[in-house]
């Protein structure tokens, strides 16, 4: 397959999968595509995630359920069956979603149904678990084995498998949620320069959105998906900066933590400090 046939393949399934979702933000590796890239489902509900195969080569998927934990530092660490909490746990029992294996030809969109039931009996609250897309290597042709016997041949292949890992928020109840911002620092290495921030979260669920640094009318630095996980009370967040921008933090800037722009764009947090 030519260069320009492979380009067009991946441009024809951008736009099969846009039509299907609009503006729904979307994340690709590999040759798979996701969208949208946070679930939530008030209540109970259904929703769906759509798979896209922007290769030029048909494609395996197994497609998978885990939970994970977000650490002070925004990293997140993987969570066993056995080491759930009680709304871990929950949180996995409630949620199916199908299939859970699919193989896309090049080109081709394929939605994963998700559902959620939360009994009467559970605590309000913000539940959450992490769908997994993961692709399976190919299996070694027939042909290709019986060459590598006739040959006695010991072949070892390293194929990488990539993946993508969404969240998957169930909201049972009534729930608020806030943010404060506080103690802009500069921090970094020899390599990296950043701003520092602490953030606190307040309510009953996560709070999402992006963080903008003013200055006047001009804006300085911007960065999305920070979130703050029910799981955390505070974490530090590092705001990656250019030699450009930290030159214009010379006076009070003001920084704000709103909701990204498709959720609406309401501020949930601002402060505005001359940072050191």
């Amino acid at each position: 397959m030519s260069l320009n046939t492979s380009i067009r393949h991946i441009v024809l399934s951008i736009s099969a999968l846009t039509t299907v979702l609009g503006t729904a933000p979307a994340i690709a590796q590999g040759d798979l595509l996701v969208a949208p890239t946070r679930v939530i489902i008030n209540g109970g509900g259904n929703a769906e995630i759509v798979l896209s195969n922007i290769g030029s080569q048909a494609a395996t998927y197994r497609i998978g359920a885990e939970l994970r934990r977000m650490e002070p530092d925004g990293d997140f660490a993987d969570v066993t069956e056995a080491e759930a909490n009680t709304t871990e746990k929950a949180a996995l029992e409630m949620l199916r979603y199908a299939p859970k294996r699919i193989t896309l030809l090049p080109g081709q969109p394929q939605a994963i149904r998700l559902s959620a039931r939360p009994t009467p009996e559970l605590p309000d609250g913000e539940y959450r678990v992490h769908m997994s897309f993961r692709a399976v290597p190919p299996a070694l042709s027939p042909e290709a084995a019986q060459e590598q016997v006739a040959a006695g041949q010991l072949a070892i292949r390293l194929t990488p498998v990539y993946g993508i890992t969404i969240p998957v928020f169930i909201r049972k109840g009534r729930l608020e949620a806030g943010a404060t911002i506080a103690n802009p620092r500069l921090g970094g290495n020899a390599a990296a320069k950043w701003l520092e921030l602490d953030m606190r979260r307040t309510g009953q669920r996560s709070v999402y959105g992006e963080i903008l640094g003013k200055r006047g009318g001009e804006q300085v630095f911007q960065i999305k998906g920070i979130a703050i996980y029910p799981e955390l009370q505070s974490r530090t967040v590092k705001v990656p900066l250019t030699a450009e921008q930290i030159g214009k933090l010379s006076g009070p800037i003001r920084i704000e933590y709103r909701e990204l722009p498709e959720n609406g764009g309401q501020l949930i947090a601002e402060i505005t400090s001359t940072v050191r």
